[in-house]
């Protein structure tokens, strides 16, 4: 089975501050699935490292307010691409992102404060019928999935 991944989760040096956000656990899932890494922000054309973004009013602004929704929706757009033609039915992404985000993404006020919502790309992920989890709630659901 092969599993969409949030490339910073897989230690690519990806994240809007040009580090990774590694988890040994999700890496360890290479023993069982074939990890698809991926990041839509680069998929967009977003450089690394680059702006802090958050979502609001449901477009993806930096804090000076420039809009990068645009490049959002193309990143969200390449992974769905890439999921469909690797035959990806699940996923593991970074919560909070606003392309990534799963459940609770960044209110868009800057100030670190979660709402309810997903990024761009979780978005357009369950749109396709593609489950989707976030790297803190991703090992009760993989223990349930069949090989």
């Amino acid at each position: 089975m092969n599993i969409l991944v949030s490339s910073c989760l897989l230690g690519l040096d990806c994240r809007y501050c040009g580090d990774n956000c590694y988890s040994e656990k999700i890496a360890g899932l290479s023993a069982s699935y074939t990890l698809i890494p991926v990041c839509p922000e680069q998929m967009g054309g977003l450089p690394t490292p680059r702006a802090t973004l958050e979502r609001s009013n449901g477009k993806v602004i930096d804090k000076d307010g420039r809009d990068y929704t645009q490049a959002m929706q193309k990143g969200a757009s390449e992974v769905l691409k890439i999921a469909i033609l690797s035959g990806c039915y699940r996923a593991i992404t970074k919560s909070g992102s606003p392309s990534c985000g799963c459940g609770t993404i960044y209110d868009g006020s800057f100030s670190g404060r979660l709402v309810e919502g997903n990024g761009v790309m979780t978005e357009k992920l369950i749109a396709a019928g593609i489950e989707v989890t976030d790297e803190h709630h991703f090992a009760d659901i993989y223990k349930a999935f069949p090989d």
